[in-house]
This record gives structure tokens, sequence and C-alpha cells, in this order.
């Protein structure tokens, strides 16, 4: 093409101001220009950023191991699992027959394994002292009641005197007796005066008549009417001063029967005499029961000089022997001061088996047990009681009690048994399975913390993740089982995970073929 035909004009560009009729452009094109972009662009270099992290940063460096998983055969109720050695015991306890009273041992009346009834005598004690203090306590007892019965006959007394006040009754009486003949002394008294006045009159008149006559009577005369005439007025004079003396002496007699009166009234002495005595009767009522009760403690002590035993069993072992003095019942004595001999019941027996450890976890409570002894010649069967805390450290065993069911009369107490732990009945017995997994991990992988027992496993996407479990027992090859908290397929870190956190990203290195080799 040549040049002519090129139209270089429709290169030009139109450089003329818009017109004003032209659209405006729309207000924040640019953030959907060019914003939205860039974020999405930076998002994508975030995500690529972190994903290269990942990559690039350093990670921890472990081992692991895997769960071990041991299969064992589910046992059919009566297999024979396993074997220990033990003793028999008495169930629960021995039973110590103590002396009840303080004393020294006369005589023992029965030998170690001899066979005894309840209330039978095992030992008896000097009892001489005893018997004086019941003697004593007897005679006590005696006097309390005399004085009790002296008590009441004085209450019986003062009822009566209360009721029928007779001593008052006379006193009254002879008050009102001499209260009348003082008043009759009185009405006499006018007449007795009147009386006197006029013989004093009559014994005047003769001694003047008298002196009158002159020597024409006798002098002696005239001295006998004067003497007359002085009595009669001496009897006057003594007549009239007895008046007022007879008006006080009634007053008296009357204050006299007033006041007798008023006692036979109010009986206040007569009362006050019998609340005494009945107090009297309550005192002497109050020490004779205490007499009494000295005598029951004494004839106790007494009775408690013979040591009887309080059941039907057996003789384990003599503690005291005849000369041996036992404290009783007393506060200061020592442990085992007052016992006499040990019992036991022939029908209630244990065995106290010595388990490994290993073992133990296959006890139960209620599992049937077979019990072996030389000194019987068949199989005594047992159950298990419940696993005691007493360990042997030396002998790595821990103690199992065992109730022997019916146990022969051959066989007693600190005899050596061997005892077969036998499988029960459970729930697994019933499984149509013949195998059953238990899964184990290496004891130093176990650890422990204030939220319980947990593990580090590796998961899939190699993360470190702190496991919680749930342990049971341990095996002699340094394997705990864990009942609960891990499947077959976990790793379990072995190395390196002191320095680990949850969610920490992890390279394993290999397996850790150190430990776990046990199994």
């Amino acid at each position: 093409m040549s040049e002519s035909q090129l139209d270089l004009s429709k290169l030009a560009l139109d450089r003329s101001p818009a017109s004003s009729t032209a659209k405006r452009p729309r207000p924040r094109r640019w953030l959907s220009r060019y914003g939205l972009p860039l974020t999405i662009l930076l998002g994508f270099l975030a995500l690529l950023g972190a994903t290269a992290g990942r990559q690039i940063w350093p990670k921890p460096s472990v081992t692991v191991v895997p769960v071990i998983v041991k299969r064992s055969e589910v046992q059919q109720a009566g297999t024979k699992l396993f074997q220990a050695a033990g003793w028999i015991e008495p169930r629960p306890t021995a039973i110590s027959v103590a002396a009840l009273a303080p004393g020294v041992i006369e005589e023992l009346l029965v030998v170690e394994g001899q066979k005894v009834i309840k209330g039978e005598p095992i030992a008896r004690l000097i009892s001489i002292d005893a018997e004086l203090a019941v003697e004593q306590s007897e005679a006590t007892l005696a006097i309390r009641v005399g004085e009790l019965q002296r008590a009441e006959a004085e209450r019986d007394a003062a009822i009566i005197r209360l009721e029928n006040p007779v001593h008052l009754t006379v006193q009254l009486a002879e008050a009102n007796s001499l209260l009348a003949k003082a008043k009759t002394e009185s009405d006499k008294l006018p007449f007795l005066i009147e009386a006197a006045e006029a013989r004093l009159k009559f014994t005047a008149a003769t001694v003047e008549s008298r002196k009158a006559a002159g020597s024409a009577i006798p002098a002696r005369t005239l001295q006998q009417a004067e003497a007359e005439d002085s009595e009669a007025d001496a009897t006057l004079r003594e007549l009239r001063v007895r008046q007022p003396n007879l008006k006080r002496e009634i007053d008296a007699f009357q204050n006299k029967v007033n006041a007798v009166q008023t006692q036979l009234d109010l009986l206040v002495e007569e009362r006050r005499q019998l609340e005494e005595a009945k107090a009297k009767v309550v005192s002497a009522a109050a020490l004779r029961d205490e007499a009494s009760s000295l005598l029951r403690k004494a004839t106790l002590t007494l009775q408690r000089n013979v040591v009887r035993s309080p059941i039907n069993g057996r003789v384990l072992r003599l503690v005291s022997s005849p000369g041996m003095r036992v404290m009783g019942l007393d506060a200061n004595g020592g442990q085992s001061s007052s016992t006499v001999v040990e019992l036991y019941d022939p029908a209630r027996l244990q065995v106290r088996a010595d388990v490994r450890l290993e073992d133990v976890p296959m006890v139960m409570p209620g599992q049937p047990v077979e019990i072996e002894t030389a000194s019987s010649g068949h199989t005594i069967q047992g159950r298990v009681l419940q696993s005691t805390s007493s360990a042997n450290i030396q002998k790595n065993t821990l103690e199992v009690k065992i109730e022997l069911i019916e146990p022969p009369p051959t066989v007693s107490p600190e005899m050596l048994v061997t005892a077969t732990f036998l499988a029960p009945k459970t729930a697994a017995a019933s499984l149509d399975r013949n195998e059953t997994e238990r899964l184990f991990v290496p004891e130093q992988l176990v650890q422990s913390s204030e939220s319980g027992t947990f593990v580090w496993v590796v998961d899939a996407s190699n993360q470190a993740v702190r496991k919680p479990i749930t342990v049971g027992g341990a095996s002699p090859d340094g394997l705990v089982e864990v009942v609960e908290g891990l499947n077959v397929t976990e790793k379990l870190i072995s190395s390196g995970a002191d320095r680990l956190h949850p969610g920490d990203f992890v390279v394993v290195s290999g397996e850790d073929q150190t430990i776990g080799i046990g199994r």
C-alpha cells in the first residue's frame, strides 16, 4: 500500500473540551478497580507466607514408639489364674479375753488349742480381798437399812403426832383447868374478904369487951382475944392483897390457854418435825441405795475374779500365767495388761495371701479361691474379701484377705497354705471371641499433672498432642496398662517432649528402639 492511501488522521486524538452534557465519573470507582484486587492479593500472599513458614521455620525433632498391644485369652469361670502363698488367721482378728477385775492370777483352767464354750471359766484370780469387800458391803447395807427403818418410824410418828396432837390437847386442858381454878378463887375472894371483915369486927369487939371487964377476966383471955384480932386483921389484909394477884394470875392462865390453842390450830412444830422426818427417810433411803450399789459392785468384782469365755471357740494362745498381775479396768493399765488368753472362732477363719504385684490386677472381691494345706486332705473353698494396703517391698507382693468357706476342724491359725485364684464369672466370659486386647505403654512415658495422667502423641498432621489417659496396673517388664484414652494406632513421643507445647509441629526422626522392647 502506498503512502497516499494511508489516512493518518484516524490516529489523531480529539483534544477538544468535553461537552457539558457528558456523564461525570462515578465516585469511589477506584475502590472497585484497585482496592478489592489489592485485598485479594494481600490475602493470597499472607496464606502463601503462612504455608511457607511452616516449612521454613525449624521444627523440633522427636522419636516415637507405638502403643504396645497384648492379647490375652478370656478365661472361663473357674480357670486357675495364679497361685500365692499365705497363712491362716482368725477373721477378722483374734479375740483377747481380759480380766475385768484387777488382781493376781491364781490358776489357768485351759490350754492352747482347747475348745471352750461361752461362759466357761478360763482362769481364776486370788479372791480373798474381793470376798472381804463383799462382807463389808453387806454389813454396811444392813446398817443403812436399819437407819432407814428408824427414819421411817420417826416419820410415821410425826404423821400421827400431826394428825392427833394429843400432847397439845392435854396442855390446853391443863391451862383451862388452872384458869378455871384461878377464876374460882377470884370469885370467892369477895366473900372471903367479907367474912374476914366480919370476923375482924367480932375479934375487935371481943378485945374491947375484955378490956372493959378489967381484972374480972384473966389476962390470958385478953391476950388470946387480941391474938385472934390480929390474926383476923392479917387475914383480911392478905385477902385484899390477893385480889390483884389473882387478876394477874387469871390473865396469865388465859394467855397460856390462847397460846396452846394457837399451837393446836397451827401445829407448826409438828409439821416441821414431819418434814424433817421425811427428809431423814429420803437421806436414809439414798444411803441404803448407795450401800446396795457398793454391794453389787463388790459382788461383781468377786464374780469377775473368775475369767470366763465370751464365745464358743478355741484357745489360740495363753498370754498370762499364774502369779502374773492383771490390771482389770484400771485406766492407768497399759495395753494388753489385762489379757489372759486369746481365742478364735474355728468357723470364722481367713487367709492372708502374698500376691505378686503383677497378679494384683486379676484380683477382685468375691473371686473364688482354692486353699490347700498339709493339715487338710481336700481343697478348702474360699472367696476374696479385699486387698489390704500392706505391700512388701522386698517380696514385691501385696497382701490379700481370703475368707474360708466352711473350714475343716483340722485347720487353725498360723498354718501355711497355698491359695489358687480362679477366674470369676464376668461379662467377658459370655463373648464369642476367645481373645481380648490390652494396651500398654512404657512406664517412663506416662506423666502426671494437676489435671491427671497423660502422654505425648503425634497426630496425623505431625502436631504434638498431650493426651489424657486412665492407667491400670503395672507389669514387671516396665509397662503400664492404659484402660482408657488411647487406641492402637497412636504414636507416643519418647524423646524431646520436655520442650513441647500442645499444637507444636514436630519432625519424627524415627522410632525409639530402646524402650518397650520387653513386649
